[in-house]
């Protein structure tokens, strides 16, 4: 049984400027040609880059392909029992040290080119989190529709206004991330948990493309029907929220 382990080089110990986090799980066709993406992308990033690929106990060879990947930017993280898309994002925020941290699908459907120009906005302009908006889903039409729905529902029920809660590729900065709770759904709600606690998100059009391998581990049941569930949830949070930024700063 696979344990949790962090595996890096004292080179890694120092921060970077984006840690990127990407759980997968029984992906074994996608993770390698995913992360050679994302390494490719992040080249000339200033301030560097890490990559934290988090295994959620998948039961294909996921594990062992992420454990034969080599590469001095890359870092892994390895669930003992599988736990949910959510927990492993939750492990590879607790497993970053970039100043930033952005998280992509492990599907290969979000596309890696989008996080410099991400990054630019967050910096730019001065904000916690840009979330991405999918441009020209390729998806079902009742993938497309059930998120169409639950969306709609979500906003309505939390009060919140985001334009597409379940994109995967998003970029935050890491000190907004420190009181997130992690429980199962929490990806999906994440700008509207970072509101919540009073930080600034913003929004960017972004690409997205076709599962060319694998099979998708989401559907009607556990996409639309247990993510309307969870607004209830969110909305009892949001009440109840402390500000994650209360402090004062240094000498003020």
């Amino acid at each position: 049984m696979m344990t949790n382990q962090i595996a890096s080089t004292p080179e890694q110990q120092e921060r970077v400027r984006l840690s990127v986090v990407v759980p997968a799980y029984n992906e074994e066709e996608n993770i390698v040609p995913l992360a050679e993406e994302i390494i490719a992308a992040l080249a000339g990033l200033p301030g560097g880059f890490e990559l934290i690929l988090v295994d959620d106990a998948s039961t294909d060879s996921t594990a062992r392909t992420i454990e034969q990947f080599r590469h001095p930017n890359v870092r892994s993280v390895f669930h003992r029992i599988n736990c949910g898309q959510s927990a492993a994002v939750g492990s590879g925020f607790q497993a970053a040290r970039g100043e930033w941290v952005a998280t992509l699908d492990g599907d290969g459907q979000n596309d890696p080119a989008d996080l410099p120009a991400m990054l630019e906005q967050a910096l730019k302009n001065k904000v916690d989190c840009v979330t991405g908006v999918r441009r020209k889903r390729q998806d079902t039409f009742i993938r497309r529709f059930s998120s169409r729905v639950a969306n709609g529902f979500r906003n309505w029920i939390t009060g919140d206004q985001v334009s597409d809660s379940g994109c995967g590729i998003r970029v935050v900065q890491r000190a907004a991330l420190r009181e997130i709770p992690v429980f199962n759904g929490m990806h999906r709600f994440l700008p509207t948990l970072l509101r919540g606690q009073g930080f600034s998100v913003a929004e960017r059009t972004v690409n997205h493309r076709e599962r060319l391998r694998g099979t998708s581990k989401y559907g009607v049941h556990n996409r639309l029907w247990r993510g309307i569930r969870d607004c209830f949830g969110i909305r009892w949070y949001l009440k109840r929220a402390v500000r994650s930024d209360r402090l004062l700063k240094a000498g003020k």
